[in-house]
């Protein structure tokens, strides 16, 4: 059980629940009900399209802002490592995607330890790595290696950065596909900050990339975000960097989490996380002041409501669209829940979809 502290409710979120035609992603036809089983990733375009990875569904989805879903690429429930386009390719439990300018999107297809890139039109190609080959190696494309990549980022220049899960490191993959290790030791589990490989990383699951081109982790088993600049110095922004979990709002490493599985950053630089484990949502502002926006610690539900009477059940990720819109991937619920920050407007959040 997380060791709560009182919370601050800066900017809090309303949740209520919207109905919208949903289409089916278990057999592609109209239907009331999306089938979603379990969204792992979340990323949004300029558009207000999101766009996730459907971990049991083994497909890359996309829904519009009118709450309309279909499937992007890959077919529901075959498991593969096909490149093709729509339903003729294949993944393997893909957990996250990324959007880069042109609007492809990387995933990270954990379980064939690749990076694959679906253009706008569903064509799917493997980026980098080799389905079935896990390992560690730099290199370009399909001489590359990673071991259970579990999350994805793009920066302004069109780079990929990749948490590469069981490596315990942060990989690049430039527009070209050449894959180099930015930071942490490979192998190692720890929670060292430092430059390159004298930093360490206890269970990096989720990225995203500020305006500025660092990158931010969420460091699972170190109960931490972690920053890593462009040139990979590694520094701790939140979190105690222990196993020891909690949920206090704080100021940098006097905060506490619980497991966070997820990250996301606005045009503010502020950064959002799903804090997995307490069943919140917490905010992370530029002065490294951490606040819960909404949820309770420790108390999972799938409630709609204001600030700490909103309930979680274990909010897996998180996506911030350009107007300032908060997405989260509730797992435990199998809900897409959309929130707007009450001083953005009308602080209404929705549940735009459900299994």
């Amino acid at each position: 059980m997380p060791v709560a502290a009182q919370a601050i409710y800066s900017t809090p979120y309303t949740f209520t629940t919207v109905a919208g035609k949903v289409a089916s992603v278990s057999a592609g036809g109209p239907t009331r009900a999306a089938k979603f089983l379990d969204f792992r990733g979340l990323a949004v375009d300029a558009a207000g399209n999101v766009y996730m990875a459907n971990f049991y569904n083994q497909t890359i989805c996309r829904m519009t802002p009118a709450g309309d879903v279909t499937i992007l690429a890959g077919r529901p429930g075959c498991i593969g490592s096909a490149d093709g386009k729509g339903s003729d390719a294949r993944f393997y439990y893909p957990q996250a995607v990324a959007l880069d300018a042109a609007g492809n999107i990387y995933v990270a297809d954990s379980w064939n330890s690749t990076i694959r890139r679906v253009t706008p039109s569903g064509v799917v190609t493997t980026f980098a790595g080799l389905a079935g080959r896990e390992g560690s190696t730099d290199g370009t494309g399909s001489a590359a290696r990673f071991n259970y990549p579990k999350s994805v980022a793009v920066d302004s220049a069109g780079n990929i950065y990749v948490a590469d899960l069981y490596n315990a490191t942060i990989r690049k993959v430039t527009p070209a596909g050449t894959v180099t290790t930015l930071a942490g030791q490979t192998g190692i589990y720890g929670d060292a900050d430092g430059k390159g490989s004298d930093a360490q990383f206890n269970a990096p699951v989720s990225l995203a990339v500020d305006s500025a081109d660092n990158i931010y982790v969420a460091d699972m088993f170190n109960n931490a975000i972690r920053k890593v600049t462009a040139t990979g110095m590694v520094t701790t922004l939140a979190g105690q960097r222990t196993y020891k979990t909690g949920s206090v709002d704080g100021t940098g490493r006097s905060a506490q989490f619980s497991h966070p599985c997820g990250v996301a950053v606005d045009n503010l630089d502020n950064v959002y996380v799903a804090d997995t484990d307490n069943h919140t949502i917490r905010r992370i502002a530029p002065d490294e002041s951490v606040t819960t926006l909404a949820g309770l610690a420790g108390q999972a539900g799938s409630t709609d409501g204001t600030g700490n009477t909103a309930r979680f059940g274990s909010p897996m990720s998180v996506a911030m669209d350009p107007a300032g819109n908060l997405y989260v991937a509730d797992q435990s619920n199998g809900a897409i829940r959309k929130g707007v920050p009450a001083n953005l407007g009308s602080g209404t959040v929705f549940t735009l979809a459900r299994r």
